[in-house]
């Protein structure tokens, strides 16, 4: 049954991954909600702990409806993409029942709806973002970028078997799940992911940078576009600094539709030819030659041992810092927001003497944690509109320098092209 209430058109077929939302309990009967962990323009995210296990927190998020009024259908969107890969969720063509969930994506757990709002208790990732881990390291490999890609396309892979494109993948919706050396990384945020069987996409949306070229293009497109997403982040990965960039975005995206990025010298002198040809088949403008997510997992950079050994950390951290330092200050707020809501319920259950019997929190493991939920507790709200979000079609004057850069000097300080493109506007900022 689809949200709020709405009569099914009869158009799409019912299934578990509409079901309606959970109206017969309420979410304080369940959950205790404690301080607020993010904003966004339709929604807030709380850090909340079970009734049931006390001990245990998540993440809600927690929508008005009446600031969402007329763009529901985004939201539903979300939630079946979400549902889709919810442990709760089995795949009925199964002789099994097959449970659809991969430990490398941020799960949806339960879904809640009063009156007011719709509520959605998420996985609680408290890890922090995949660059500050970086930056943070001693000492950072290809080895290491390698078996961050390998753990992104096989989450990616699982998705695109499920019918779902992404289509904003970027470091920023990549987080550790723990703060622990060998945690695992995890993919959030699903407010711009499609169901392929939904329609044929064309929507101009993702983020300038990252977004594929056919999609600037606004040709039709499907997973593909996710592969080069991953090919840009591999890109950073091994130097610091997106393959595309200029403060024009017109020049942006004729440098995205043509493919055109270098390993510029010295940045990329030390890293083997085996990444730079993966990277490569990742981002190649043909659709057709571009590698698939199974491809790219076979590719010997992955699969294999060419992957260099040789440390990188001082020069990828440096240029790390310098491009993307912008984003710094509101990380280090929500994760020092998650870690005082959680160090004052620790305090309440040892100032109580813990007579109930509860275990109190260790708060020594989230020194850098991050709260997602879906949004990524950094402000950013998944359902998109083109009021909510910058309209990217606006052409800033490029004032970057154009001699070639020294080790000490970024090849793009200064890094501006972040923000999200709302599915609702076309890159000319027109409505579609």
């Amino acid at each position: 049954m689809p949200l709020f209430g709405k009569k099914d058109s009869g158009k799409r077929p019912k299934s578990k991954d509409t079901k309606e939302l959970n109206k017969q309990v309420s979410i304080e009967e369940k959950y205790n909600l404690h301080g607020l962990l993010g904003t966004g323009a339709f929604s807030e995210v709380r850090l909340a702990e079970s009734k049931d296990t006390p001990g245990d927190h998540f993440a809600v998020k927690i929508i008005d409806k009446k600031a969402l009024k007329g763009k529901e259908e985004s939201l539903e969107n979300e939630i079946r993409v979400l549902r889709r890969f919810s442990a709760n969720h089995f795949d009925g063509n199964s002789p099994n029942g097959t449970r659809l969930t991969h430990p490398n994506i941020v799960q949806l757990l339960e879904t809640y709806e009063d009156k007011a709002k719709v509520y959605l208790v998420m996985e609680l990732v408290t890890g922090g973002e995949l660059f500050d881990r970086i930056v943070e390291k001693g000492s950072y490999t290809e080895k290491d970028a390698s078996h961050l890609i390998r753990q992104i396309l096989e989450a990616v892979d699982y998705m695109h078997e499920q019918g779902v494109v992404h289509r904003d993948l970027k470091p920023e919706n990549l987080l550790y799940y723990s703060p622990e050396d060998d945690s695992k990384i995890m993919i959030s945020d699903f407010g711009l992911s499609k169901m392929e069987d939904s329609g044929i996409m064309a929507t101009a949306c993702g983020t300038p940078g990252y977004v594929a070229p056919e999609v600037l293009a606004q040709k039709p497109y499907g997973k593909a576009v996710d592969v080069w997403s991953i090919g840009v982040i591999s890109y950073i990965l091994l130097c610091g600094y997106p393959p595309f960039y200029d403060e024009n975005d017109a020049n942006l995206f004729a440098q995205i539709l043509k493919g055109e990025f270098e390993f510029d010298s010295p940045y990329w002198d030390e890293i083997s030819e085996s990444a730079k040809h993966f990277i490569k088949n990742l981002m190649c403008v043909n659709v057709e030659k571009r590698y698939t997510c199974k491809q790219a997992l076979g590719h010997p950079w992955i699969s294999g041992n060419e992957a260099s050994s040789k440390n990188i950390h001082g020069t990828v951290s440096e240029q790390l810092k310098k491009n993307f330092a912008k984003s710094r200050w509101k990380q280090a707020y929500y994760a020092a927001t998650v870690i005082r809501q959680m160090q004052r319920m620790a305090l309440s259950s040892n100032s109580s003497g813990s007579a109930d019997g509860h275990s109190s929190l260790n708060t020594s493991t989230a020194t850098t944690a991050t709260a997602t939920a879906t949004d990524n507790g950094n402000g950013r709200n998944c359902v998109k509109d083109a009021e909510g979000e910058a309209n990217v079609g606006a052409i800033k004057q490029s004032s970057s320098a154009t001699s070639a850069p020294s080790l000490n000097e970024s090849p793009h300080a200064d890094i501006k092209n972040h923000q999200r493109i709302s599915p609702n506007c076309s890159f000319s900022g027109k409505a579609n």
